[in-house]
């Protein structure tokens, strides 16, 4: 009998179901057969939306506490663009945990010399570059610009694409971005229409996570 396939968790630390949907849906073409199992869950703890400093430190220990009592899983995803309780949760466990920030910084670079950054808020665009800092990586970033948005609205506002795509077009021609990451994980229903908009590389950082993941399970088997 064969061993079962590896198990990605992939976590939204909010608590708006519609943000998990998305975030499931554009998944989807990461599943295949003999592949990985990914699953998709909600934090119940965390707030509706992380939109604030303070969102995201509450998150942090109700993260930690559920990698450390999640047997099945061989990696997890942190589905928040501002990778609360990374460090937290890396401490708690010896499998891989990532953070989609990171891991949609680190796949931009990989696309682009320098890239734009599509944020929710105003408020957001200062925590995500000190998070920048930290990386030593603020030189190549062309610019962040906000949506002005909710987390919910991003998920499932009616006129969220046509602000992303206003948004996109001025990191492109004003901030001269050569790539686009989406700054939240609700934004994941958007990257494919973005991207065919704008004619430039659209990092959705979920899906940048968790190839990651499938890369680090793949190289840890025996």
């Amino acid at each position: 009998m064969s061993d079962p396939p590896p198990r990605i968790r992939v976590v939204n630390p909010n608590s708006n179901e519609d943000v998990t949907r998305g975030l499931d849906a554009a998944l989807e073409s990461l599943r295949f057969a003999n592949g990985p199992e990914i699953v998709c869950s909600t934090l119940a703890e965390g707030p509706f939306g992380i939109e604030t400093q303070a969102d995201v430190e509450s998150v942090v220990m109700p993260l930690r506490r559920m990698v450390e009592a999640d047997n099945s899983s061989d990696a997890f995803v942190i589905a928040c663009y501002s990778d609360p309780g990374l460090h937290v949760c890396r401490e708690g466990t010896t499998r891989p945990v990532f953070g989609i920030a990171e891991c949609g910084v680190l796949t931009a670079l990989a696309r682009a010399g320098r890239f734009g950054v599509i944020a929710i808020s105003q408020r957001s665009i200062a925590r995500h570059r000190r998070y920048l800092l930290q990386m030593g990586l603020t030189d190549r970033l062309a610019g962040e610009r906000p949506l002005e948005m909710s987390v919910a609205e991003t998920a499932s506002g009616e006129q969220t694409l046509r602000r992303m795509v206003d948004v996109g077009r001025q990191l492109r021609d004003e901030d001269r971005a050569e790539a686009v990451i989406m700054g939240c994980a609700g934004m994941a229903r958007h990257r494919r229409p973005l991207e065919d908009a704008l004619g430039i590389p659209v990092i959705d950082p979920t899906q940048a996570a968790v190839t990651m993941a499938f890369g680090a399970l793949q190289f840890s088997r025996p």
